[in-house]
């Protein structure tokens, strides 16, 4: 079969998966409910294994599939359509392949909460709509799959909709996203009123003979959009919070798939941002200073998912860096190799929730290396993905990244330099106090310390497998590779910015992040487990940077005081006054004036004859006075 008859089943499989274990999710079974919600994602991956390897022996590396014309008014006309390339090909195999993994984790993860069959008509849901983000042929397309995405996030974030504190976190990356969505949106109206279509293979080709400074405002409220989807500096505070949700929901939407939504927009609108230097300098700044805030925050949490959540936001800024330097295919490496540790290492942390009986907090933990072993390995490797040693796929992928910073600007390769140091150490910190020492709850706890069954074990082997040798897929020419995938997304048009740096700068450069890296291994290593530190209890005072750092530097608190509290003062004096006393007693002052008046009028009807014919007399003769006089 080809790609065009192939492709409308990816999206289509985990639909139906939505469809019978929604509509079934009281009636059928755990087991079947497990079945089919993993089984859909499982074939839409081979379809899309498929459809890879045909793109690979295909001399065409684009296909446009037409399902049918969507809109058509005039001018406008939006068909729903798919483009398959080597961009979207890859994100497919993402997409299914770490969702099918999560959906297995998640068969053993769930299997006791009572809305097993709910849970998994989500998680089906999410793939769909997520398959049409990166599928679209055109930004509305990909806004509908952007939207989707929006709407699952906060189903599955308050899952557990029972716990307000759930519920609010839920709410609150809703609105977030809106915030970014409606930048995106105003985007897609711009391009349109600029170039006539919102079709990819329309606009990009006539993107050189726009106006620069029209091509500046779009990639802005592009990339306002790709600010909230993927949690960048000042919409990130939402994605810490979606901890809430169960942890294999961190593992795919936080980690793997719906927080690079933003980087793979930018990615495919490479055209556009390429010709808009100054929209790039902005998105290195934002990137790099969200890397660095958010590396920051991380060094002192306590929560195992906190740590992961906030390394996720440091790791998106990283690829947001590396989008404003122009290192398109590094970023997009760098989205691939961290869907590989970063989903590890959560569904490693739901591992050990698991086995603690859903305790979060690493204070309580400690000493479960020999409880847990196969927990353990696996993300250790992870950890060592991300920290950037080589030669697992997190060195290579940052170092992309880092080289052309470097390249860029020497502050920008600073600050990238320091967040890897943080990286390492807040990491091998989180394992440290995970894994070494002794255990630091009680006896009975720890008897009944297990490790996770076959169903969430089994993912984890595979993830670390791929974190350990990922990095090949785009190993560089300093180390003999062919970096295959730019090769790969140059048929996608992705913008590629050659390195014009010696290999002596770049085995410097490297030299320096490794070295980073391990400094600060070696530190946590000293500070928790020779040192064998424990982090103090949350009233216990600390030190002015430690503190702002436990308490994310305020930043709720300043959203708070100069955004919620301000827009609840408002809406009060609205109400109290505005509503309640203009509005209502406008209306209310209507309603009383007429019921005095027809008091007064009613007296009238007194049954009276004579009276009666008084005001016929007095009516005639008013009559006949207004035409007289009038007329």
């Amino acid at each position: 079969m080809t790609i065009e008859q192939l492709i409308w089943l990816v999206p289509l499989l985990p639909f139906l998966g939505f469809v019978i274990n929604g509509l079934g999710r009281n009636s059928l079974s755990k087991g079947l409910v497990g079945i089919i919600g993993s089984g859909v994602i499982l074939a839409s991956f081979v379809i899309s294994l498929v459809i890879f390897f045909s793109l690979q022996g295909d001399t065409q590396k684009s296909h446009e599939v037409l399902l049918f014309d969507w809109i058509s008014a005039g001018a406008l006309h939006i068909p729903l359509s798919f483009l398959v390339d080597p961009l979207s090909a890859i994100m497919l195999l993402i997409i299914t392949g770490i969702g099918f993994l999560i959906h297995l984790y998640s068969t053993s993860y769930m299997h006791g909460d009572a809305g097993f069959g709910k849970f998994f008509a989500y998680l089906n849901l999410f793939v769909f709509f997520m398959l049409l983000l990166v599928l679209g042929s055109n930004y509305i397309v990909m806004f509908i799959g952007w939207e989707g995405v929006g709407l699952c996030s906060y189903l599955l974030i308050g899952f557990w909709y029972t716990n307000s504190a759930y519920a609010s976190a839920a709410k609150k990356a809703f609105v977030m996203n809106r915030i970014g969505d409606l930048g995106f949106l105003l985007g897609v109206f711009l391009i349109f009123n600029t170039f006539g279509s919102v079709e990819f293979a329309k606009v990009f080709p006539q993107a050189a003979s726009g106006s620069t400074d029209i091509l500046v405002l779009i990639t802005i409220l592009l990339f306002i959009g790709a600010c909230g989807k993927s949690a960048q500096l000042p919409l990130f505070t939402w994605l810490p919070d979606a901890m809430a949700g169960p942890t294999p929901v961190s593992a795919l939407i936080h980690a793997a798939t719906m927080v690079t939504a933003g980087i793979y927009m930018i990615a495919r609108s490479s055209v556009l941002f390429d010709l808009a230097p100054l929209t790039q300098h902005i998105i290195a700044i934002i990137g790099a200073a969200t890397a660095l805030v958010a590396a920051i925050i991380a060094l002192t949490q306590t929560d195992i998912k906190k740590v992961l959540a906030y390394s996720t936001v440091s790791q998106l800024g990283y690829m947001f860096l590396g989008l404003g330097v122009g290192a398109y295919t590094g970023s997009f490496f760098h989205v691939l190799t961290h869907a590989f540790f970063k989903a590890l290492l959560f569904l490693g942390a739901g591992s050990v929730i698991h086995a603690m009986h859903h305790e979060q907090d690493m204070r309580h933990m400690g000493g479960l290396r020999k409880k847990l072993p196969v927990t353990f390995l696996t993300m250790m490797i992870g950890t060592i993905a991300i920290a950037g040693l080589p030669p697992f796929s997190g060195f290579f992928s940052k170092d992309e990244i880092l080289a052309h910073a470097f390249q860029a600007s020497p502050i920008l390769w600073g600050i990238g330099v320091l967040t890897a140091f943080l990286t390492a150490f807040y990491m091998f910190r989180m394992m440290f106090l995970t894994f070494s020492g002794k255990y630091r709850g009680t006896h009975h706890e720890e008897s009944h310390v297990h490790e996770s069954p076959a169903a969430m074990t089994l993912p984890l082997i595979i993830l670390a497998v791929l974190a350990a040798i990922g990095g090949a897929i785009n190993l560089p020419h300093v180390f003999g590779g062919n970096e295959w995938l730019a090769h790969w997304l140059s048929g996608a048009g992705v913008a590629q910015h050659e390195l014009e740096l010696s290999y002596s700068t770049e085995y410097s450069l490297m030299a320096v992040s490794v070295a980073a890296a391990v400094i600060a291994l070696l530190y946590a290593y000293t500070r928790y487990v020779k040192g064998a530190r424990v982090p103090v209890a949350d009233e216990a005072p600390r030190s002015a940077l430690a503190k702002l750092s436990y308490n994310k530097f305020y930043l709720d608190e300043i959203y708070d005081f100069i955004i919620t509290k301000p827009l609840d003062a408002l809406s009060r004096f609205f109400y109290r006054i505005i509503d309640n006393k203009f509005i209502d007693g406008i209306v209310n002052g209507l309603g009383w004036s007429t019921n005095e008046a027809s008091k007064g009028i009613r007296l009238l009807q007194s049954g009276n004859v004579g009276f009666y014919i008084f005001m016929m007399v007095f009516g005639i003769i008013a009559l006949l006075l207004y035409t007289f006089f009038y007329i």
